[in-house]
């Protein structure tokens, strides 16, 4: 490999690692005009395993924002990204998946003081994630939630694994 194709690979691997920081953040914070902007025209979300839905950036970005109002304090922490470009047939480096678990803290109320709340509900699982190159940058064109557990209120009962 030459310089050249190094610095675009670790250029392009930063920007999709970009992609997946704001999807989080965006979920986290409830921003859903910048939710639905990292969507391609056509990208769709799939949700089913953690009890949601599927479908284009819109329809879910609306079912995310009634969903999670419940739980104004949310955090994603993303880890272990496995990125892998030019995954499709006939592909020119124009497309790249990302696979990535995920921890999902969320509660119902802020805690009182400097004190932080404790999380009412925590899931986790496996993001994949599928990119393609636009004229803006890289955006989502399909995200797949694999919830593996969660927590429920009930501190002491152990996690539901799915």
């Amino acid at each position: 490999m030459t310089q050249r194709v190094e610095l675009a690979t670790v250029r392009d691997r930063l920007a999709v690692d970009e992609v997946v920081t704001e999807y989080a953040v965006a979920v986290d914070d409830g921003d859903w005009e910048t939710y639905r902007g990292l969507f391609t025209p056509d990208g769709r979300a799939d949700y089913r395993s953690a009890g949601g839905i599927e479908g284009d950036a819109g329809k879910v970005a609306a079912w995310l924002a009634e969903s999670l109002r419940a739980f104004p304090m949310r955090q994603h922490l993303i880890v272990n990204r496995r990125v892998r470009f030019g995954v499709r047939e006939q592909d020119t480096g124009d497309t790249a998946r990302v696979q990535a678990d995920y921890v999902n803290p969320m509660g119902a109320a802020a805690g009182g003081g400097d004190e932080p709340a404790a999380p009412d509900f925590v899931c986790g699982g496996r993001y994949a994630f599928g990119m393609l190159r636009t004229a803006e940058g890289w955006r989502l064109n399909e995200v797949i939630v694999r919830e593996k557990w969660r927590r429920l209120p009930s501190r002491s009962a152990a996690p539901v694994v799915h």
